[in-house]
């Protein structure tokens, strides 16, 4: 094997990693220190808000200087300074500036990486799925293990250690990945202008942020519903684990089987499928089942992820790959993000956690029935 691929699959799997703690973990600590599921949406919301002004310009910066190595190192320092904010302060003022802090940075790596992820699959003849799988391995490792090392340090108030602790392999793995370096001439501002009139790749992020919207809900409200249902700490972070499991075959075998079918036609299904799994996390009342139900993950996120990365490296010019990434990352986890989190608490707080599904399952069939049509249109055009 390819050592500086060994590097990159290594690197996808720790830095995703640290996000499984943060991401299912964070809403339960908050909530430990008195902030109600509202707040809790609040907190989580104002990363992603960040992202929609944040990863879009650290993806031109990226393909302005071509590196990617040299812009992710940076924010990630600046990421893990900010998370001893979040978890030294107790005031909301504070909370709400520290959360923004450690958002605004560690979220526009993500599509950095994934920049990284594509490219190196055009150096080394690999398919995309084969290297973003090992995020899921390390996601899913992590949630898991998580759950059971809590009790060992002294539960969720003592998070913050193995967060910190987890940060150590990513930045050793970084200093040894070298940057992909792109061939195309440097991007200009012009060219983002052309980008951002471009419509068809405007209304595919609308229909993104549609779909979107309900999984960032239960991104951030998934602990929430189900600690109403008297679920533990460690059945929360198996939910995850479950999630990020259900994964990796999906990132292992689909990505060549989801080339014979046009992206928008399957992102048309994929809603229809969410549709049906969020129906169905709003009517069951059993946090153990609710937790397994978490693997319909595979046919709904991880098929969504491959399909819709896919169909944007071909909506955008080769030059502008990494602000074409940054874009549907700061809609996926920034505008809809911001609206599932503070929208979602507002209906748990209001109708319950049932009631927040439901109303996700309506939002992701009326993103169904505009990618079916969208691409209904397109084929009549093509005729």
């Amino acid at each position: 094997m390819n050592s500086q691929l060994a590097v990159l699959r290594g690197l996808n799997a720790v830095y995703y990693a640290t996000t499984a703690i943060l991401n299912p973990l964070l809403p339960l600590y908050l909530v430990g220190k008195g902030y109600s599921s509202q707040e809790v949406g609040l907190f989580m919301m104002i990363g992603p808000f960040a992202a929609v002004f944040a990863q879009p310009l650290f993806g031109y910066l990226s393909d302005r200087f071509q590196t990617l190595k040299k812009i992710i190192l940076p924010l990630w320092i600046l990421g893990l300074v900010a998370s001893f904010g979040l978890f030294a302060v107790t005031g909301f003022s504070s909370t709400f500036i520290f959360s923004l802090l450690v958002y605004l940075f560690i979220l526009p790596s993500i599509p950095l990486l994934d920049s990284l992820n594509i490219k190196a699959t055009h150096t080394h003849g690999v398919s995309y799925g084969s290297i973003r799988l090992w995020g899921s391995i390390g996601f899913s490792s992590m949630a898991l293990a998580s759950g059971l090392l809590l009790p060992f340090i002294g539960g969720i108030g003592n998070m913050k250690y193995l967060y910190w602790a987890a940060w150590v392999i990513p930045f050793l793995l970084l200093f040894k990945q070298k940057d992909e370096k792109s061939s195309a001439p440097p991007v200009s501002l012009k060219a983002i202008g052309t980008l951002m009139r471009n419509r068809p790749f405007l209304w595919y992020m609308l229909m993104i942020f549609l779909i979107m919207v309900p999984h960032r809900m239960n991104d951030v409200m998934l602990g929430l519903h189900m600690n109403e249902l008297n679920a533990s700490a460690w059945m929360v972070s198996a939910a995850w684990s479950i999630a990020a499991f259900s994964e990796i075959p999906a990132f292992a075998f689909l990505t060549r089987y989801l080339n014979r079918f046009h992206e928008l036609a399957l992102l048309g299904i994929v809603s229809i499928l969410y549709a049906i799994r969020w129906a169905a996390f709003g009517l069951v009342e059993d946090p153990f089942i609710l937790m397994f139900l978490q693997a319909s993950h595979m046919i709904t996120f991880a098929v969504f992820w491959i399909v819709a990365v896919q169909y944007t490296v071909r909506l955008v010019p080769g030059e502008l790959l990494s602000t074409g990434q940054s874009v549907l990352s700061a809609v996926f986890l920034g505008l809809a993000g911001l609206t599932g989190g503070y929208v979602g608490g507002l209906i748990q707080d209001s109708w319950s956690g049932s009631g927040m599904y439901l109303s996700g399952a309506l939002l992701a069939a009326i993103a169904a029935v505009m990618f079916l049509a969208t691409h209904s249109y397109q084929r009549r055009k093509a005729l």
